[in-house]
């Protein structure tokens, strides 16, 4: 009888994961969760947990979630982005709108300088492109 669970389950963290594996076929019929490796997913370091060494298919299971890994956390950023550009868009209409002086008072010298910070970068990057083709 299989439990439906997967063998593998990967606790995430801040830089990677936590790897470890699933065993539901002991004999007190209990979810057993076994630490195989640590996922660095920054540099791609997968490092065996207690002295273990980690099989072909762990190491196949692995190098697969951190190419999930990977892709999601890239449509992430970029959902973040596009979710500031809408912010951005949103504070334009506030500042034109609504904001009182004050309000106006308290974020325009911060605002002026993310934005310029910004666009410099932009356009630096932009150039750079145009250079290369």
């Amino acid at each position: 009888m299989t439990s439906g669970l997967p063998e593998y389950y990967f606790r995430v963290r801040e830089n990677g994961a936590l790897v470890f594996r699933i065993d539901t076929g002991n004999r007190h019929r209990r979810i057993e969760m076994d630490q195989i490796a640590v996922v660095n997913i920054r540099n791609g370091e997968v490092k065996p947990h207690g002295g273990r060494e980690l099989s072909a298919a762990d190491r196949a299971e692995i190098d697969r979630w951190i190419a999930e890994r990977q892709a999601l956390l890239e449509a992430r950023d970029l959902d973040d982005i596009l979710r500031a550009v809408d912010h951005m868009n949103l504070t334009t209409q506030w500042a034109q709108s609504q904001a009182t002086p004050e309000q106006l008072d308290q974020v325009t010298d911060a605002l002026l300088l993310a934005m310029h910070d910004l666009r410099s970068v932009l356009v630096r990057k932009k150039a750079d492109r145009l250079l290369k083709d």
